[in-house]
């Protein structure tokens, strides 16, 4: 378990901060320290940790350790810098949000695009919870440090949409269940690159980090023990030749989900920088074509995708709530200007 307590210790005569603790499962099998470490910290490259590793800044059970150090069932394993710990405290800060609905149990907001959901790294501010916390400031029951309450699931910074918030630890604990026992209902708006020639499917396939990017998944086989088990269900809402909207339901809720999947097929999202969806990959060659797909892109500069439904069963009252939001403005746009492009062109004429 993460833990988050700073604790400075002296060795040799140099300062040093614990930055995080973690203790290895009873059974887990030998494995280097770095490879360990790296799926631990998903947002580190395993070179880095070697570097830190052969600087002696990464001890097992209080003694520094190399990156080639098996490690062992119950190791303890930390992180000690020469510099203090960030304070990761969350701050009530006065950032406009869109409550959609409230009580005195759980919020649901629908959330901008480019809005960060939770401080990390290179985001400590200006994020959603912070603005939770200036909503909910003389809540005095709601303390956003507090991990028994606040959000119960995560969209990705540039993904739109409906997110619910707990405001009680037993609320929190109730929702969790229902997206843990897969029962609560979410459905995302998305325009992919190329034509999908199924009018619906479904995508089944383990996600976890891409071992050449750490900051991107890859699908892996369902029976290949790597990563979580996903499984996307898809329909075509609009067809625009070069570009497909689609509805996509989840069975599961992994890191970027639709976004891998959709890769997966050969039908990344549009402007998904991340997952190649940046580049013109489908369409004409001619200049006219390029400068209007690049025209989409600055009407729609991040990953086209949106969480337009959110169901769940309210935790105290027992009563089936359902959300839908409409599209953002950058979005709306983007599907309008597709529409206006095939209008009056039959799609046979399009060569995906």
């Amino acid at each position: 378990m993460i833990e988050n307590i700073i604790n400075d210790i002296e060795d040799d005569d140099q300062q040093l901060f614990e930055h995080w603790k973690v203790q290895v499962d009873e059974g887990q099998t030998p494995v280097r320290i770095d490879k360990y470490l790296a799926e631990k910290n998903p947002y580190q490259s395993r070179n880095r940790i070697q570097n830190a590793a052969d600087a002696g800044f990464i001890q097992v059970n209080g003694t520094p350790v190399k990156s080639n150090y098996k490690v062992r069932p119950n190791d303890v394993i930390t992180l000690m810098l020469d510099y203090p710990k960030h304070d990761t405290s969350i701050v009530a800060e006065n950032i406009p949000i869109d409550v959609v609905y409230e009580d005195d149990d759980l919020m649901v907001i629908n959330k901008a695009a480019g809005m960060v959901v939770h401080p990390g790294a290179g985001n400590f501010t200006g994020t959603l919870i912070n603005a939770i916390a200036y909503y909910l400031r003389d809540l005095e029951s709601f303390d956003a440090n507090n991990p028994e309450v606040g959000l119960v699931h995560r969209i990705d910074k540039d993904t739109s949409g409906l997110l619910v918030v707990a405001k009680t630890p037993e609320a929190k604990s109730a929702l969790g269940k229902q997206f843990f026992n897969k029962t609560t209902h979410r459905s995302y708006n998305a325009l992919v690159w190329g034509n999908i020639v199924e009018d619906e499917g479904r995508i089944e396939g383990n996600i976890g980090r891409d071992p050449k990017n750490r900051l991107r998944m890859k699908v892996f086989e369902p029976d290949s023990g790597i990563g979580k088990s996903a499984v996307t269900h898809y329909r075509v809402l609009e067809r625009f030749g070069y570009t497909t909207l689609i509805e996509c339901i989840l069975e599961t809720g992994r890191t970027h989900q639709i976004r891998a999947h959709m890769k997966h097929i050969g039908h990344p999202l549009f402007a998904d920088e991340t997952y190649g969806g940046n580049e013109v990959l489908r369409g004409q060659r001619s200049s006219s074509y390029k400068a209007y797909i690049q025209n989409c892109f600055k009407i729609c500069p991040r990953q086209a995708l949106h969480a337009k439904t959110l169901g769940f069963i309210h935790p105290r009252t027992g009563q089936q709530l359902d959300f839908t939001s409409e599209w953002p403005a950058d979005f709306s746009a983007l599907i309008e200007k597709w529409r206006n492009f095939i209008s009056g062109t039959t799609l046979n004429t399009f060569v995906d």
